[in-house]
């Protein structure tokens, strides 16, 4: 099992990095929908079943679903590709990649010296996770479900038709134009 968790993690890491620099943002949402899926098996491989399943669920079931669909009604056009050329040259990843590669530095040195040799197997369901979440974490999640309402209500306020404010329908009369000249025909 650490095998396949090592190859779900290199995995994982290849096509985060695909994300990254793909030009189309079709394929790089492919890309992503790729990565949770190892990422997703680095957890079922750890023994975490439970958020394996969610990660496969929630994140590449539903949420990069709705950023296929909102990639394709945007449409983009040719200059947001050349925003996104601007932003792939070699000096604006100088700080995020020296970042990266401290990170990386620490995480290593930090693995390095656990006195942990392997990888225990701790099978967790959900009604454990339910009891975490609900016990000692309930304001932090009551806190995630406000933030994530009002990502929704801005969401909606967002994409609303500006056209749509403030617009009362008009009334639609039966009284035809003739109707109408004949009445002032014979008012006079």
């Amino acid at each position: 099992m650490e095998y396949l968790s090592y190859i779900c993690g290199l995995t994982a890491a290849i096509t985060t990095m695909c994300v990254v620099f793909h030009k189309q943002p079709i394929h790089a949402l492919l890309y992503l929908i790729m990565s949770l899926l190892a990422v997703s098996g680095v957890l079922f491989s750890l023994g975490a079943y439970f958020a394996a399943s969610l990660e496969i669920i929630i994140y590449a079931g539903a949420i990069v679903v709705l950023f296929v669909f909102t990639v394709m009604m945007l449409n983009l056009s040719k200059s947001v590709t050349r925003q996104e050329q601007n932003w792939l040259k070699l000096r604006s990843w100088i700080g995020p990649g020296l970042l990266s590669c401290l990170l990386f530095f620490i995480i290593s040195y930090s693995i390095l010296l656990s006195n942990h040799s392997r990888i225990y197997c701790i099978i967790l369901d959900g009604k454990q996770v339910g009891i975490q979440l609900f016990g000692p974490y309930i304001v932090a999640v009551e806190l995630i479900s406000m933030l994530l309402l009002t990502g929704l209500v801005v969401g909606y306020h967002i994409g609303r038709d500006p056209r749509s404010i403030n617009t009362i329908p008009k009334k639609q009369s039966s009284v035809t134009p003739q109707a109408i000249t004949l009445k002032n025909q014979l008012e006079k």
